[in-house]
């Protein structure tokens, strides 16, 4: 079994880092001539998986959009999830899951599992009741050979007052990624990255190369919320190698017909 970290590592060096963020929000559907329904969520995630084949190697499907329609849109969801799955993209559901004990292990065993209705090779979690409060999750992920994005500095503004403070001379978004790099046990690239929104001054966190590396990065931020995909390398220095650029809005406001185009226009960018 191969883990998710050198799966992540071979898909970024064969397709570059770009992340297509599939996030099927109420005003997009408008925009697509969709509706805001289970039906509409399933079709708008199936172009975006069309789209994305062969211009892109990561999707990440925003997973309140299909949950606010209940199980019909679960069902939907999880017919996203195969479809990707199944074009050999990688898959990272973006669920910010976060618990303690049996209940947080549930959720991974939900979306980490292969053979699961909702499978994806990597997700999303919030350290904040204590990156030990994920050990189960970790357990699963690596049985499995998938893979964690663990929240440390998001690119919403009310996160920093949390997250950039600390004790000390060290930040609780150091803190939670001194933590999760320990998890990768010095494994080069690790399967347990962070998320660091590519908007931050990472030096106001304390996210320094070093403590970074070895460790996969989920940034958030580039295209429409303002940073640029020409500037990938000066925001991550030398850890810029493992860095998964996220991006939705300026993507999917293309529309179904002008998608395909502009997945590849700013994978180029990356390039």
């Amino acid at each position: 079994m191969i883990d998710f970290g050198a799966r992540l590592a071979g898909v970024l060096a064969a397709h570059g880092p770009l992340c297509v963020g599939i996030d099927p929000h109420e005003a997009l559907l408008e925009e697509w001539g969709l509706d805001a329904s289970a039906d509409g969520v399933r079709e708008f995630g199936l172009r975006v998986v069309e789209a994305a084949d062969g211009r892109v190697g990561i999707v990440k499907p925003q997973v309140s959009f299909f949950e606010r329609h209940g199980s019909a849109g679960y069902a939907a969801l999880e017919d996203v999830l195969a479809a990707a799955r199944a074009a050999g993209l990688l898959v990272i559901a973006d669920a910010k899951r976060g618990d303690i004990g049996s209940t947080m292990d549930a959720y991974a065993r939900a979306w980490l599992t292969p053979g699961s209705s909702l499978e994806a090779d990597a997700l999303t979690v919030s350290p904040y009741l204590g990156v030990g409060a994920l050990a189960g999750s970790f357990d699963v992920a690596a049985e499995h050979g998938k893979g964690l994005f663990v929240l440390a500095a998001t690119s919403n503004p009310e996160g920093a007052s949390l997250q950039a403070a600390g004790a000390g001379d060290r930040s609780v978004a150091a803190q939670v990624a001194g933590e999760v790099g320990a998890r990768n046990g010095g494994a080069h690239p690790g399967s347990f990255g962070l998320v660091v929104g590519a908007t931050l001054d990472r030096a106001a966190f304390g996210l320094t190369d070093e403590l970074l590396e070895g460790t996969p990065i989920l940034a958030p931020g580039f295209g429409f919320q303002g940073a640029r995909a020409e500037d990938l390398s000066s925001l991550f220095g030398a850890v810029a190698g493992s860095v998964v650029a996220s991006e939705s809005r300026s993507i999917l406001s293309a529309g179904p017909g002008g998608l395909a185009a502009r997945i590849a226009e700013r994978a180029a960018l990356y390039a």
